[in-house]
Formats: C-alpha cells, sequence, structure tokens
C-alpha cells in the first residue's frame, strides 16, 4: 500500500514541475506580445518565488495541524489556478496576479512531500521523486513550443497545462483515504518538531546547508527563466526552437535524477553529490568556451546531469545530519533559502543582461556553481563533527 502512495507522489510531484519551466520557454513570446522589458520576467519569478519562500517558512505548522495529504491537494489545486489565470492573461499585471497562488502552491508541495519521502522512503526513491519533478519540467516546454508553433500562441500552451494539472488535483482528492490507511500501517511517531527561525538561524551548519540549495536552485532558476531566452537571443535561434532545445536541460536533470536513484544503491550522498558537482563544472567549461548552438546545448544538457542530482540527495541527508524529529522545520527552511534564490537569481540576471546582454550567461553559471561547491566542502568539513540533535 505504501508503494501505490509512492506511485500518487510521483504523479503530484510531477505537477510541482510542470509550472516551473513555462514561463521561460513561453517569455520570449510574452514580453514582445506586452511591449514589456526582456527583465521583467525576473519580476514575475520573483513574485512566485515570493509565494514559495513564505509558504515554505510557514508550512511546517499548517503540515502539522492538517497533514501532508490535505496540504498537498489542497496546494496542487491552487497551482491549477494560477495556471488557468496565466491562461487567460492579457496584460502584465494579470500575470503577476497569477503569480502568487502559483508561489504559495508550490512551496507547501515542495516542503511537505521533500520531507515525507525522506523519513520514510530511500535514497533511490527521493531521486525518483525529483526524476518525476524532471518529467513536468521537460513536458512543459515541449508543450509550449507546440504551442509556440502555432502563430506564438502561448496562451494554448499555458491552457494545456492547466489540463494536465487539473487532473493531478483531482487525484489528490481521490488519494486522500490512501494516505490514511498507509499512516494506520506504519504505527510510526508523526509528531513533528516545529522549530523558532531564530533558532535555526544561529547553526552556522544550516547556514552552509541552505547555501548548497541556493546554489543548486541558482543553477536551475537561471536555466528555467533565462535559458530560452539566451538561446534566442545570444545564440540565434528563433524563439519556438529555443523553447524546444532548453528540453535538454530539463532531460539531462531527469536523466541524472534517475541515475542517480540507481547509483544510490551502492554510492552514498555525499558521493553522488561530489559526481554531480564534477559534471556540472565540465558543463560550465563548455558554455564558456564555445558560442555554437550545439555545444551550448550540450552545456545545458550537462549542467542538468550533474545538478539535477544534488537537491534531491540533500534533502534526503536532512533528517540523517539533523535527525527526523526537526527534519520538517529545517527542510522547511532548506526550501525557503532555495524559493529565496530562484526569487533573485533571475532578477540578477535579468539587471546584469540589461547592461550586458544575455551572453553574460556562462559567465553567471560558473559563478553560481562556485558558490554551491564552496558551500558543499564547508558542509562536508562541518558535519565530520559529532552531531546533536537540535533542542527547543
Amino acid at each position: 500500500m505504501a508503494t501505490i502512495l509512492l506511485i500518487f507522489i510521483y504523479i503530484f510531484y510531477i505537477g510541482l514541475g510542470i509550472p516551473d519551466s513555462l514561463l521561460g520557454s513561453a517569455w520570449p513570446a510574452i514580453y514582445g506580445e506586452f511591449h514589456v522589458p526582456v527583465s521583467y520576467a525576473s519580476i514575475i519569478s520573483a513574485i512566485i518565488s515570493t509565494g514559495t519562500v513564505l509558504s515554505s517558512l510557514f508550512s511546517t505548522r499548517i503540515i502539522a495541524k492538517l497533514g501532508t495529504a490535505k496540504v498537498t491537494a489542497l496546494s496542487t489545486s491552487l497551482t491549477a489556478i494560477a495556471l488557468l489565470g496565466f491562461s487567460c492573461s492579457h496584460n502584465f499585471l494579470w500575470l503577476c496576479l497569477c503569480a502568487v497562488p502559483l508561489g504559495i502552491g508550490a512551496g507547501s508541495i515542495d516542503t511537505a512531500l521533500n520531507n515525507y519521502v525522506a523519513l520514510r522512503y530511500n535514497a533511490m526513491q527521493m531521486s525518483f521523486l525529483h526524476c518525476f519533478y524532471g518529467v513536468g519540467v521537460t513536458v512543459s516546454p515541449y508543450l509550449m513550443s507546440l504551442a509556440l508553433s502555432d502563430n506564438l500562441n502561448w496562451r494554448g500552451g499555458y491552457r494545456t497545462v492547466f489540463y494536465i494539472q487539473l487532473i493531478i488535483a483531482l487525484l489528490s482528492f481521490f488519494s486522500l483515504p490512501l494516505w490514511k490507511k498507509v499512516k494506520a500501517t506504519q504505527q510510526e511517531d508523526d509528531n513533528i518538531c516545529v522549530l523558532p527561525l531564530f533558532q535555526m538561524i544561529k547553526r552556522k551548519k544550516i547556514w552552509a546547508s541552505c547555501g548548497v540549495f541556493v546554489g543548486i536552485s541558482a543553477l536551475e532558476s537561471t536555466c528555467l527563466i533565462w535559458g530560452s531566452t539566451y538561446l534566442s537571443d545570444t545564440i540565434g535561434l528563433s524563439a519556438d526552437m529555443a523553447a524546444a532545445l532548453i528540453t535538454f536541460y530539463f532531460a539531462g536533470m531527469t536523466l541524472g535524477r534517475f541515475l542517480s536513484g540507481l547509483l544510490s544503491l551502492r554510492f552514498s550522498d555525499w558521493k553522488i553529490i561530489t559526481i554531480g558537482e564534477s559534471i556540472i563544472l565540465a558543463a560550465v567549461c563548455i558554455l564558456l568556451l564555445t558560442n555554437t548552438a550545439s555545444f551550448a546545448v550540450l552545456g545545458l544538457f550537462l549542467v542538468g546531469l550533474g545538478n539535477g542530482p544534488i537537491f534531491p540527495n540533500m534533502t534526503h541527508l536532512t533528517p540523517i545530519l539533523y535527525k527526523k524529529e526537526t527534519s520538517q522545520s529545517i527542510i522547511g527552511i532548506e526550501m525557503a533559502f532555495s524559493n529565496l534564490s530562484i526569487m533573485l537569481t533571475p532578477v540578477l540576471f535579468g539587471f546584469l543582461s540589461d547592461i550586458t546582454g544575455t551572453k553574460i550567461f556562462p559567465v553567471f553559471m560558473a559563478v553560481m556553481f562556485a558558490f554551491m561547491a564552496g558551500c558543499t566542502i564547508i558542509l562536508k568539513r562541518r558535519f565530520q563533527e559529532p552531531l546533536t540533535i537540535l533542542t527547543l
């Protein structure tokens, strides 16, 4: 029965990934139609991420009260409503308004399901969970590219994705009785220790852990929001071709997480994280040294391949490093910092691209990778010390 529930959770995580890559794929067509600067994509991204950050920070108490199942069902429905709003948008302000529920819903799903799987399933199943997120972010740019090839009809792309998300939301309500049955058979303590934010931020280990998530999300959000625009404006591809080819990044991320699940049978979380960062280093070198379409797409694919496994393995480490009683609170702040990075990084890149153009993309990626790798080194060194559970 727990296996059946895990399959449902995988489907819900597809729903988490589906909206994340749409804006970046559609933006070359949107900003031209609405006659706004290209950098305005970062405003919408920032609004989504603000909602996600706040949702991640406060979701621990909500999950403790309502439970993971109900929070997942309500949040998935909220993202479906937001996608419907995007498909009906006729000005930039409406896009900004619809971004609010999209961010709030995503943050709650992310925090709730990550902790649930980290506590009850192994590293392979955690990697496969995030692999299904990769399925979502891979499929949606392809669907958007089909819509864009039809007279730049980006609204049709959002509408198609809304229908998919609506089905996932209905499944989340359909699965509510299953969650209760699984909980009854597991016979384990589900008590959640809600840690005050001020206490968590005093721990240097948590800062290092959050720093890794900031780096992961910086690389991912830059590709999500600006990858298509980079391929279009700097490499010289058409908007629909750029939207189609950015799927190579998401395909790499999905493949990386699938392979991570298999490798977890033999290698530790730390070892897989190191392998991932080595692949990103190679990818960044390719992006820095070449500017042809084929090598740009290869570089983006390798960034996804290397970056993909790091997030699930870092998440799976959290209950191990900080103990399961406090993992919900700590994963909450990790997701908050992750989404803070998603909020601020595209804004920073948008500001820089207004000055230099999107040609700065490879350099920006290199800097974000260096930050993530540095935080990983610090975290590994700190956890060579004996660990103690956080106390109130």
